[in-house]
């Protein structure tokens, strides 16, 4: 690891990293004490899902790749796409964010498909944090997002099944994107694996 902080560790992954959560756990089990994994896509979903979602991501790959060039320009900026929170502009608004932005799109069905062989985790402390049934991603086409959210429910709950260990919690009053609107709920699931490692005797830093 590039910052030099030594394992074992807790991995924590929203939307698609929690895919890579799930192939770096399964590819260094010694390494890793612990699994967070908020709002997870599963990497069955693009099966599972009606195929006009398929067609939604296939937009959204070219609205990446679009976006990763526009942003050399300063175009993204001048028509506000970039916010006015200086912080938000620094790290979403880069060649490099648009860049993997664009790469995570377009790998995704590979993402999933190394997902898909990962676990079970055996007695791995593991928590799925999910959102909020009651509020859909506002993201999605509107005519989409009560399909979807009713399979994401049901693959979330198979989600917990990845260990024995696994608990699954659900977001009140949380969309997608848990870290920003109840940030507390990810802090608390965190320190919940950790504390279940340590009672397990599984030393962490």
């Amino acid at each position: 690891m590039n910052a030099s902080v030594p394992p074992p560790y807790v991995l924590v992954g929203h939307s698609l990293g929690g895919l890579n959560v799930r192939v770096y756990a399964s590819r260094n089990p010694s390494l890793v004490a612990g699994i967070v994994l908020v709002d997870s896509v599963h990497p069955d979903q693009w099966d599972r899902l009606p195929p006009s979602m398929w067609k939604f991501e296939q937009e959204q790959t070219r609205e990446a790749k679009k976006f990763e060039w526009e942003v050399l320009f300063g175009i993204p900026r001048l028509r506000g796409a970039c916010g006015s929170d200086p912080m938000d502009i620094a790290m979403n608004c880069t060649f490099e964010s648009g860049r993997t932005w664009a790469a995570e799109h377009m790998l995704v069905r590979e993402s999933a498909a190394d997902a898909r062989s990962t676990g079970p985790f055996d007695h791995l402390p593991l928590s799925v944090l999910s959102h909020d049934p009651e509020k859909p991603n506002e993201e999605l086409p509107a005519e989409l997002r009560t399909t979807v959210n009713a399979v994401w429910e049901q693959m979330q709950e198979e989600l917990g099944h990845l260990s024995t260990q696994g608990k699954q919690n659900i977001a009140k009053n949380s969309s997608h994107y848990i870290q920003i609107d109840r940030p507390e709920l990810v802090i608390d699931e965190v320190r919940k694996v950790v504390n279940s490692a340590r009672e397990r005797s599984i030393p962490l830093s």
